[in-house]
């Protein structure tokens, strides 16, 4: 089989890694090559991440950069015909929902070519998100649907899915997490940035609807300044969250020394140094839906700043809990966490760091889609 492996955002590249390594393994009947679109296309924010993660460079790249969400999708599809055409492949694998996933999965559908989405079935049911767009379009499509968890199945079930579409296999974000959990262990940033073990916080905040109102963010940024009243708040910042904080006028919640103080403001991490960080975290903000999952795999508490979630399993076996962006909501859940007062939560069925083999194992036994 001839398969293009599709990467667009860096969420992506922590999903897609397990699947190469997985697929490097049958040389012989797995022809593979990867296709960055170039979604994300700030060095700090894409090539550290296949540093980090020890991926081989994209075999094409297609270097769409940013711009509306029309415009990035149409820049994508129109770029990656040009390659199915010349690569013929028996099947292209998309992960996530970015608009990468949802912008291959229709262009390659659309030649006749098999797609298998990983990560499928997960839902928010907010759909003035633009990646529960990007999931159900990319779903109604796809020949594989490859779910992380019981969640996922039964969305899909709902949905009127044929059952023989459906793979339950597992997380490969965990995968990921598994493989480099020891090596991040053994990092010093911590004790370089004087950091003391479950003393400090990390955040991550990007989503449009806390970056994009003024009031929203800047309520967001009074709950962490309080927060780093009782400990660091340790806060790698977003280019795009950084334009909105500027603009706004909100830079002096923000400390950018040398030592963490306040709200410490730092450049994007790459993976390596952020797993390192929240593993040694007294606590997680987030916006985030990757670390939802990674949080609740490390046992370390996880305040989303969210009203809704696509990876419900998190909260209901996991360390998460949703709070919205409310200061007051994010406040309270802060000092529970503070105080100890969140379950520990388990790690769901089938995220053991094998969910890549499982899906080459199921493309190799299932084979080519039957395509019209």
């Amino acid at each position: 089989m001839k398969v293009v492996n599709v990467v667009g955002a860096r969420p992506n590249f922590m999903k897609m890694a397990p699947i190469i390594e997985a697929m490097n393994r049958h040389p012989h009947t797995i022809e593979h090559l990867l296709v960055h679109t170039g979604q994300h296309y700030d060095d700090r924010m894409s090539q550290a991440f296949f540093e980090d993660l020890g991926m081989p460079r994209p075999d094409v790249d297609l270097g769409v950069g940013s711009g509306s969400h029309a415009e990035q999708t149409a820049r994508i599809m129109v770029e990656f015909e040009k390659v199915c055409l010349r690569e013929q492949p028996d099947l292209v694998v998309v992960v996530g929902d970015v608009n990468s996933t949802m912008a291959c999965a229709i262009t390659a559908k659309k030649l006749g070519i098999g797609v298998a989405h990983v990560e499928a079935g997960l839902r928010s049911r907010d759909m003035a998100m633009p990646e529960e767009i990007n999931r159900l379009c990319t779903d109604v499509l796809c020949d594989y649907l490859f779910t992380t968890d019981r969640f996922a199945n039964e969305n899909l079930k709902a949905e009127g899915v044929p059952e023989d579409k459906i793979f339950f296999v597992g997380n490969v974000m965990i995968d990921t997490l598994m493989k480099h959990r020891r090596l991040a262990e053994r990092l010093d940033l911590s004790r370089r940035w004087g950091l003391d073990r479950q003393g400090y916080t990390t955040v991550t905040l990007h989503r449009p609807s806390n970056v994009d109102d003024r009031s929203t963010l800047e309520g967001i940024l009074i709950a962490l300044k309080e927060i780093s009243a009782h400990m660091p708040v340790v806060f790698p910042v977003h280019p795009r969250t950084r334009q909105r904080v500027e603009a706004f006028g909100l830079g002096h919640f923000l400390g950018n020394g040398s030592r963490p103080s306040g709200v410490w403001a730092v450049e994007p991490l790459g993976y390596l140094d952020f797993l390192h960080l929240n593993l040694n975290a007294r606590m997680v903000l987030t916006d985030s839906g990757g670390l939802q999952e990674e949080t609740t795999v490390l046992g370390v508490p996880c305040i989303t700043l969210r009203d809704n979630t696509e990876r419900p399993v998190t909260c209901v076996e996991g360390t998460n809990v949703l709070v919205g962006s409310r200061t007051d909501r994010i406040l309270e859940a802060a000092h529970r966490a503070m105080r100890g007062d969140i379950p520990e939560g388990r790690v769901p069925r089938l995220w053991d760091g094998m969910a890549a083999q499982r899906i080459v194992q199921c493309i190799l036994q299932h084979g080519k889609p039957a395509c019209p």
